[in-house]
């Protein structure tokens, strides 16, 4: 180990291996939340317990013999659950080009680190069995922590792996029950955090389900029968279409808001709002029914005002334009224009969905979980949420519910401050949920993206959807996590059922906003 070139190798692969561990299966990807990961995360688990014994073996010592040869064992052993890692990616997820280009390295990298150091190993063990203590210096010291930090990652995976079991939601099938009638439905956005939750539970249900993507492969993915087209004109004059819902466009949480940014969020929805519109002009029968999805950002900034479907909106905020407002409006007169074919307009006014699958809740579970979660600025906005499993049944209590049209607020009855919030997402990962994210520092980094969607909010109720006679099954913060977060003591699982049923109790007496 005394080759300055290994250890620049052993450095590079040290550094990357960390970034990769942190920004992608931490971050980005969220490993240790998905579901499918249990065998991916399982080998890295073993992966790095090999790795951290080799490390803490190679800080302060050098092995012959017997000693030199188990670590030769230990190094292809490693290797081989690298090559099964690499298959089990390929098989359970779609890998980012960040994380590919960063695992050809490592394999580029760690190709020089066996030619350097395999030759070293092989002669030590030809000599008799010792363990001869060295020292490094400063690297010896920076294997030791590599060693430590590659053990804490390994207990982590492990964990993870177990828990993962746990994860993921109930069939979505019951979800969609309440439409007994078979439909032939068109679902654009299909492959979103929404819409691959609300296609499933169609075609468990044995709907007819024809999909706008531009993904056809991740699409196939959701389940058969399943018709998948590129194009509206794909569908034929004289298509039978039930129903058409909309939830296409460009995200509004993911990067800056720059101008190019600004205009594909726009962009992007009313395009596919106009090819609705072209379609519905030359079907033969346009659809009885289409929903849109639109966003509480309708309503613009408002303090602790509370809101409704009879508010009106508030389009600026110190004189200054709110974005999220001219998104939600543009979509909603573009909307209104397929009136015009005498279909009932249904325009989903969606609050901030919590799921472990996605949105904002999949974004807040490892900073929560590693104690650094918090309140965000002054923690006294209000967060307009709703559950994931909710948002699925409202959309079909709205296809089998012909009474309700217009706007509809896709909102829990019981909004939170995010204070409320975090305190409550702690709780449910048993973390402490102290720790600020200042305001000044976002509105510098990210501008009006911080101050609309981070450090402002709405305090919004669902009127029209309780007065149309839908039922929560999460109307509170407390039961959303619990339905997202699973819980794995039986004991608390019996606590949490007993507990959800006395919330639907309240739920089932529940007709009214809270005043």
């Amino acid at each position: 180990m005394s080759n300055d070139l290994l250890w620049l190798v052993v450095g590079l692969q040290l550094i990357m291996g960390a970034s990769d561990t942190i920004l992608h299966h931490e971050f980005t990807e969220r490993l240790a939340w998905q579901p499918s990961a249990r065998r991916e995360l399982q080998l890295h688990a073993a992966r790095n317990l090999i790795y951290a014994l080799l490390f803490a073996g190679f800080a302060f010592g050098e092995p012959f013999g017997i000693c030199a040869s188990i670590a030769m064992a230990f190094i292809l052993a490693e290797v081989l659950i690298t090559l099964w890692d690499f298959v089990e990616e390929d098989l359970s997820r779609k890998l980012p080009a960040t994380e590919r280009v960063l695992h050809t390295l490592l394999a580029l990298n760690y190709g020089a680190i066996l030619a350097l150091l395999m030759p070293v190993l092989y002669n030590n063990s030809l000599q008799p069995t010792a363990y001869a203590p060295v020292n490094y210096g400063l690297g010896s010291y920076a294997l030791l922590g590599a060693s430590l930090g590659v053990l804490f990652f390994g207990v982590r995976d492990y964990l993870a792996a177990m828990r993962a079991s746990h994860l993921g939601r109930p069939d979505p099938a019951e979800l969609a029950a309440k439409l007994r009638k078979h439909q032939h439905i068109l679902i654009t956005g299909a492959t979103g955090f929404i819409g691959s939750r609300l296609t499933r539970a169609l075609l468990a249900n044995g709907h007819n389900i024809t999909v706008l993507t531009r993904d056809p492969k991740k699409a196939a993915q959701l389940g058969t029968p399943i018709k998948i087209i590129q194009s509206l004109n794909e569908i034929e004059d004289h298509a039978a279409m039930d129903a058409i819902i909309n939830l296409a466009g460009e995200p509004l949480s993911t990067g800056l808001w720059t101008k190019a940014k600004r205009e594909k969020i726009i962009q992007s929805r009313l395009t596919v709002l106009e090819e609705i519109n072209t379609l519905c002009t030359r079907l033969y029968v346009p659809p009885k029914t289409i929903i849109t999805a639109s966003a509480i950002g309708w309503y613009g900034l408002r303090g602790d005002e509370k809101l409704d479907e009879t508010s009106d909106a508030k389009p600026s905020l110190n004189q200054k334009p709110v974005f999220t407002h001219e998104v939600c409006r543009a979509v909603e007169a573009k909307a209104d224009e397929l009136n015009q074919f005498g279909c009932r307009i249904v325009k989903l006014r969606i609050g901030l969905v919590l799921g472990t699958e996605g949105g904002m809740l999949a974004n807040l579970l490892v900073p929560f979980e590693y104690g650094l979660g918090g309140p965000i600025g002054s923690g006294r906005q209000w967060m307009s949420w709703i559950d994931l499993d909710d948002v699925i049944r409202l959309i079909i209590h709205s296809l089998s519910t012909p009474k309700l049209n217009g706007p509809v607020n896709a909102v829990a009855p019981t909004p939170v401050t995010n204070r409320a919030f975090a305190k409550a997402l702690g709780k449910a990962l048993h973390r402490p949920s102290a720790l600020p994210l200042p305001a000044m520092p976002l509105r510098l980094a990210l501008g009006d993206f911080a101050e609309e969607l981070l450090l402002g909010g709405q305090r919004v109720h669902p009127v029209k959807a309780e007065q149309s006679g839908f039922k929560f099954r999460s109307p509170t913060i407390e039961a959303a996590l619990q339905a997202a977060i699973p819980i794995k003591a039986d004991r608390q699982v019996r606590k949490g059922s007993s507990q959800n049923a006395h919330e639907n109790i309240i739920c089932e007496n529940h007709h009214g906003p809270v005043n």
